[in-house]
């Protein structure tokens, strides 16, 4: 009984021991996950700052498609993935890049449809339009916003250059001109070659846009509405049909115009001391897709056939222009006007550009082709890198390459390819030439000017033709 008593407090001691230790261990496990929780916290606040995207589900879409959003409310655009730019060289890792891409891009065209739908498309505004009468407001802010919606779609080429659409037409019914039709399509196709070498697209229009803007004004409402159509377009380049582009590598300098927003071939001083109606040529022209020129539009056509004015403005404007006769208002004329009437609202943006051929007077430089392409040759004798062999699909490079020895060579206007050839007074779809010119001047001019330019394409392709006005072709000798 005694030995009984003498072991219970030896059995408190050791329970009481025993609940100690655990207590401890219980006390140490919820401290190391406290720890280990505030570690993990930190660090996924870590990982949100440096990487500084949210994850947001589009509406409607599911899990896999999610739109990255910016931190910063105000700018919206879609990021580019940062894992885009990694060299993934083996062909699991390709793929792998290819999916990241595809999801990139369901990802941008699901964001776009919610902004087509959503209230802030303002080509759901009732009183927006396409058409020369109808101001549109806030242009210039209406296209940034855009371009921000539409992050996949560029305002620049893959060369880093403002993008140009090309805009150019003719009538809709068939030509009087037996050869007129076949004239035609060789128009086009010369402007088509240009376009797809350079990268550029182009709308060829033969329908008229607004009933009342007929012959030469009908490009102002053509090229009005594809200012809206075409948001992404930096520059509208309008090219008459009956022009032809007879250097088929030129580009235009367009960082020489970035202060302005119309660009035309002429003369300064035939259209401010002289006041001549050919001071300058409107039938090819640049002009900015902005909000002054939405305004210059609207001014410009309102001396033409939509104008209750049109026909006093064919009085007023040869008031002004002293060798203009007393014809219906006309477009050139009108532009002129303006340029000398309200010189500091318009003069000011338009450049009058003439050190290189812009658009050159057929008759001026027809007879220069020859001469250009033996400057052209010496310079390719000189140096043989320009007589290789390349691909299309490498042509920029080439032309670059050219340009520089052009510069190194001192070329000058008269020693280039004119730019374009314009066959003002033609007409080769009616064949109501201006008398001023024999039939077979304008078929023959023509002949040379499109074999001139096609040739420069043929060579790409290895061939050359025997003569300017030879339909046969030879394999041309390259250098290697």
């Amino acid at each position: 009984m005694d030995s009984s008593k003498s072991r219970r407090p030896a059995n408190k001691v050791i329970m009481s021991l025993l609940r100690t230790k655990t207590k401890k261990f219980c006390d140490g496990m919820i401290f190391f996950g406290g720890g280990m929780a505030a570690l993990f916290l930190c660090w996924s606040l870590w990982r949100i700052c440096s990487v500084g995207i949210i994850s947001m589900p589009l509406i409607g879409s599911n899990t896999s498609s999610q739109l990255r959003v910016l931190k910063n409310p105000s700018s919206i655009v879609v990021q580019q993935n940062p894992r885009e730019n990694v060299g993934l060289k083996s062909e699991s890792g390709l793929e792998k890049k290819q999916e990241l891409q595809s999801r990139d891009e369901d990802g941008d065209q699901l964001f776009e449809k919610e902004w087509e739908r959503s209230a802030d498309n303002f080509y759901a505004d009732s009183d927006f339009s396409y058409s020369v009468g109808k101001t549109i407001k806030n242009w210039d802010r209406k296209r940034e916003l855009w371009l921000k919606m539409h992050p996949h779609v560029k305002n620049y080429t893959k060369g880093g250059n403002p993008r140009i659409l090309v805009l150019t037409g003719s009538q809709f019914q068939p030509c009087k001109n037996p050869k007129g039709d076949h004239l035609l399509l060789r128009f086009f196709k010369n402007k088509q070659d240009y376009c797809r070498l350079h990268g550029l697209d182009l709308f060829y229009n033969n329908i008229l846009i607004h009933p009342q803007m007929i012959t030469f004004w009908a490009k102002i409402p053509l090229v009005r509405a594809a200012m809206v159509a075409h948001p992404e377009a930096e520059w509208i380049w309008w090219i008459d049909s009956d022009a032809i582009i007879t250097d088929m590598e030129f580009e235009h300098p367009l960082e020489k115009y970035k202060d302005y927003n119309m660009v035309v071939h002429g003369w300064e001083k035939d259209v401010y001391v002289k006041r001549s109606w050919l001071g300058v040529n409107a039938g090819v022209f640049l002009i900015r897709n902005c909000e002054w020129s939405m305004d210059f539009m609207e001014r410009w056509s309102a001396m033409g056939p939509l104008s209750p004015l049109y026909v006093p403005f064919a009085k007023i404007l040869s008031d002004v222009l002293p060798d203009r006769a007393v014809t219906d208002s006309d477009d050139q004329s009108a532009l002129v006007y303006l340029m000398i009437k309200e010189k500091k609202r318009w003069a000011d943006k338009i450049y009058i550009e003439n050190s290189y051929f812009f658009q050159g007077y057929w008759l001026d430089v027809v007879r220069t082709y020859e001469n250009a392409s033996k400057w052209y040759k010496e310079m390719e004798n000189e140096n043989p890198v320009l007589k290789r062999r390349y691909a299309e699909k490498s042509g920029p490079m080439y032309r670059k390459m050219k340009e520089y020895y052009l510069h190194k060579r001192g070329a000058g206007i008269s020693q280039r390819k004119p730019f374009v050839t314009h066959f003002t007074g033609c007409q080769p779809c009616s064949g109501n030439r201006n008398k001023i010119y024999k039939a077979e001047d304008c078929l023959q001019g023509m002949e040379r000017a499109l074999n001139f330019a096609d040739d420069q394409v043929l060579r790409i392709y290895g061939f050359q033709r025997h003569g300017l006005l030879s339909s046969r072709v030879s394999p041309i000798a390259f250098s290697n």
